[in-house]
């Protein structure tokens, strides 16, 4: 190569070279927008997030039953007991009959299970001028994008495991065979 394309090719290099690396993300560190944006991180863990969500299923629950929101309650559910609470809601044991009164609902525990979160709540009952405070444990699980209630039985003393529960909604992931 003569001189003259050596010095041509040089040129050329330089001039491309910043507009390439520019491309590669180098020297992108001197916008301004950059230097204002935080670095993103994920602000809870999904055990945080199944904890909290669990909680709030469970505590609309609650809220329900005091204020004896029979619709509200069963929005709460998995699809698979809407036709069980339905039928059982308002009977006489059920959490929403009419001779029993709900005036203090508390959530006791939040802990991971083997079929979701198990959400423990001491819920005091009223009826016939008596009051009793019974433990519960409410199984939420997730059902897609979104979390519901799946199972609710009732509790044992803190030592005690619960007793397993009798209707309890297993969501199928895509490509698991089905329980049934």
């Amino acid at each position: 190569m003569r001189a003259t394309h050596l010095r041509l090719a040089a040129t050329a290099a330089a001039l491309l070279l910043p507009v390439t690396l520019v491309g590669c993300g180098i020297g992108d560190d001197d916008r301004d927008d950059a230097k204002d944006e935080p670095p993103v991180t994920p602000t809870r863990t999904p055990a945080e997030e199944a904890a909290s969500r669990s909680r709030e299923r469970v505590q609309a629950y609650l809220d329900a039953m005091t204020a004896k929101d029979v619709a509200a309650g069963r929005s709460q559910l998995c699809a698979p007991l809407h036709e069980s609470f339905d039928e059982g809601a308002t009977g006489p044991n059920g959490d929403f009959a009419d001779h029993f009164q709900v005036p203090e609902a508390a959530i006791t525990d939040v802990r991971s299970g083997p079929l979701g979160q198990q959400v423990s709540v001491s819920v005091s009952v009223t009826a016939g001028g008596r009051t009793v405070v019974r433990p519960l444990v409410f199984t939420v699980t997730r059902d897609g994008s979104d979390w519901c209630i799946a199972g609710e039985v009732p509790g044992g003393s803190p030592a005690a495991p619960a007793p397993a529960p009798t209707a309890v909604f297993v969501p199928v992931q895509p490509g698991q065979p089905s329980p049934n």
